[in-house]
């Protein structure tokens, strides 16, 4: 189970270090693909091979369909830990995210998602300021 908020820093080759008790999950690797709201996701391979047979699944004559399996499946990209609990972050999705030197590292139950510091920021505050109506939203589905 991925839960927490941890801040991290880029290093000058794009290396991240991934959170200390999250490791142990990803000692066989992980796959970094495009988020949504432009941060970027970690998966296990486990949890990575769930997601794309959904993908996969989804009808090809939708263009939204198409279009988001494109993001998650054309941007994603495998990593290794390496020995001192490090992913290397390609250009192309550090770009994407807008990752700067900070950023924070946020455990989501079955992957991780990793924002630039005060990005992460901005989204939390304007996410928390609308909890109400975003429970409100949920409540009328049943959660």
């Amino acid at each position: 189970m991925l839960l927490g908020e941890f801040k991290h820093n880029v290093d000058e080759k794009n290396r991240l270090a991934v959170p200390a008790k999250f490791r142990e999950l990803f000692t066989n690797g992980a796959i970094v693909t495009r988020g949504l709201d432009h941060c970027l996701f970690v998966f296990s391979l486990h949890e990575w091979e769930n997601l794309a047979n959904k993908l996969i699944a989804l009808p090809l004559a939708q263009a939204n369909s198409r279009a988001f399996a494109r993001l998650m499946l054309a941007g994603a990209t495998d990593v290794k830990v390496d020995v001192q609990g490090r992913i290397l972050v390609p250009d192309y999705l550090r770009k994407y995210a807008g990752l700067k030197k900070q950023v924070v590292v946020a455990g989501l139950y079955n992957r991780l998602e990793i924002w630039d510091a005060d990005k992460w920021e901005e989204y939390k505050a304007k996410t928390e300021s609308a909890s109400d109506e975003i429970a409100e939203k949920l409540g009328e589905l049943g959660i």
